[in-house]
């Protein structure tokens, strides 16, 4: 079950926006427009680095061609069993028929909040929102799905009430973890979600030269919150024809770091397998005590703590 999301922030002082017909407004008199497709801009001018940030519509519709397929009938997605995975991490420990709230901090088209909603059912009351800089993200997303609150706006100020989410998630994005525990309340929880060393090797084999040495998952949680197991989900993707590579390729930054040689080699398939590899980092905010407590209690074990990791 859906229900509003109603913890929305003004971008420009952080004041509590209420729903007023076709616009949201604080105390203050700052008026955010509702938009035809059913999404809010919040993302003040002044707080773009260029003038048409994030994903381009031709990113977003190549991912939703990817990821939603939409054929009659319709058959599970490619990112399907990453898409349970998720929300199953996002709706464990919630206790069923009890309200929640959840961010989806770099939504893209919407994909993984509609698995979340088809995953709650009538089980948890789920109030969504969903937020990508990408104005173009945002738009198909809201055509796609009326149930959520989607708005354009930045993780570096994300504009949500402070202490009001249960659940966030940041799929593939660029997480800001300050932020991240301001909005969570306490005992609320972070998913993390992020390729893992083999995602998508046998394309990236092709595209690139050569591959670059993978960086060190990051072994520390970050401040105000406490790691919580991790999970990775980890399966072979048949890939049949050359639009789907396409596709694949096209909703990547891949596409625009390889050479032109190596999206030529990728636009000459017309078949391919490859690996999902993709690691779920879990993390609880904690309050200052609580971070106290566990620091001290590190203290005595720091070996153990780290091979749990």
């Amino acid at each position: 079950m859906i229900t509003p999301f109603q913890a929305l922030a003004c971008p420009l002082d952080g004041e509590p926006l209420q729903r007023d017909g076709a616009a949201w407004r604080c105390t203050a008199g700052h008026s955010f427009d509702i938009a035809r497709q059913g999404y809010t801009n919040l993302l003040p001018v002044q707080h773009k680095r260029s003038r048409d940030p994030g994903d381009s519509k031709e990113m977003v519709a190549a991912r939703h061609r990817f990821l939603d397929p939409g054929t009659e009938p319709c058959p599970p997605g490619p990112y399907q069993p990453l898409a349970a995975a998720v929300s199953r991490a996002l709706l464990a420990g919630l206790a069923p028929g009890a309200a929640a709230s959840c961010l989806d901090a770099g939504c893209g088209e919407g994909y993984y909040l509609r698995q979340l909603a088809a995953a709650a059912g009538e089980r948890h009351p789920l109030a969504l929102l969903g937020l990508d800089i990408s104005k173009w993200a945002v738009m198909a997303a809201a055509k796609q799905d009326k149930r959520a609150n989607w708005v354009v706006g930045s993780n570096a100020g994300l504009p949500v009430q402070t202490g009001t989410l249960d659940r966030v998630l940041c799929m593939f994005g660029f997480p800001v973890h300050a932020e991240f525990a301001r909005v969570l309340q306490p005992g609320g929880e972070l998913l993390l979600v992020d390729a893992g060393p083999d995602h998508l090797r046998e394309l990236r084999e092709i595209i690139y030269p050569a591959l670059k040495p993978e960086r060190p998952a990051n072994p520390r949680a970050p401040d105000g919150f406490a790691a919580l197991p991790a999970e990775t989900v980890r399966y072979r993707l048949e890939l049949a024809g050359a639009a789907q590579i396409a596709d694949l390729l096209a909703m990547t930054p891949h596409l625009y770091r390889a050479s032109a040689a190596g999206r030529a080699r990728a636009a000459a398939l017309d078949a391919l397998t490859v690996t999902v590899d993709v690691r779920l980092a879990r993390f609880r905010r904690i309050t200052a005590s609580t971070a106290a407590t566990s620091a001290g209690t590190c203290a005595e074990a720091p070996t153990r703590a780290s091979e749990s990791r």
